[in-house]
């Protein structure tokens, strides 16, 4: 059965961050995820889970300046002593929150600019050696370009083959299901082909963004396929509730432990 991370991003954002630790565990929730931790000391986080019973099952690194609209620096020539600097940062919070994973953002910049490419491959392999040197593991996700325009990562290919080129044992695909069926389609065999590099999975209705099972999708199945794959990471809830979020968890039910 899916071990599901309720995204404290996009979820129970009914209540102030902080409070929806709480909520996610009083709904059955054994784990949470969110985009960042760093508006709040790393203690105050790994408090908020450890009160909770919960598990942290991935956060981003630093993004840059994201109020300012940047979405990751780690393609952005130019940005490396700023992007070095951050993952020692995040790294902190791992250690405080005792999260095994962690998401490099790629940034807004052209995905076939070679001084782009040059800089993503080296942060990738950066990040790879500080995050080793910890026992974690750095996920690459490719993000599609109707939610975020000129996003430098955005095909599921182009990932895997990377990954595969370092052979870095720590670096692995963040299949983000509603990202992949907007860029290419092919869930169920295209999963079945990377599970191999797959190191987190997340889900969300298509084309809505809310909760499973409420859009083109056959959410139930994809679940399923991820049981006879042998999947046995997180399965990240990076979607919107429709409404109040408790009022959409009927999908939930089966899978409550």
């Amino acid at each position: 059965m899916p071990r599901f991370a309720a995204n404290l991003t996009m979820m129970f954002n009914e209540r102030p961050f902080l409070d929806r630790f709480a909520a996610a565990a009083d709904a059955g929730f054994t784990a949470v995820e969110f985009l960042f931790p760093y508006d709040f000391a790393p203690d105050v986080v790994a408090g908020k889970l450890e009160a909770a019973g919960l598990t942290q099952a991935l956060f981003n690194m630093p993004p840059g300046d994201w109020a300012a609209g940047e979405r990751g620096i780690a393609a952005l020539p130019g940005r490396e002593a700023e992007f070095d600097a951050n993952v020692d940062v995040a790294l902190t919070y791992a250690e405080a929150t005792g999260v095994k994973r962690l998401h490099m953002m790629a940034g807004l910049i052209a995905a076939d600019d070679a001084a782009a490419n040059a800089a993503y491959r080296r942060a990738v392999v950066f990040a790879a050696g500080k995050l080793a040197a910890k026992g974690l593991d750095l996920v690459l996700e490719p993000i599609n370009g109707r939610d975020m325009p000129g996003y430098f990562l955005n095909d599921f290919d182009k990932a895997a083959a990377l990954i595969a080129e370092l052979g870095l044992p720590n670096v692995k695909l963040q299949y983000d299901v509603y990202h992949r069926q907007i860029l290419h389609g092919d869930v169920l065999v295209s999963l079945e082909a990377m599970m191999p590099i797959v190191g987190h999975v997340q889900i969300a209705s298509v084309p809505k963004r809310n909760e499973p099972n409420t859009g083109e999708l056959n959410d139930t199945a994809i679940f399923a396929a991820l049981d006879r794959l042998g999947y046995d990471g997180f399965v990240g809830c990076e979607y919107r509730p429709a409404a109040v979020t408790e009022d959409g968890l009927s999908w939930f039910a089966p899978y409550r432990g």
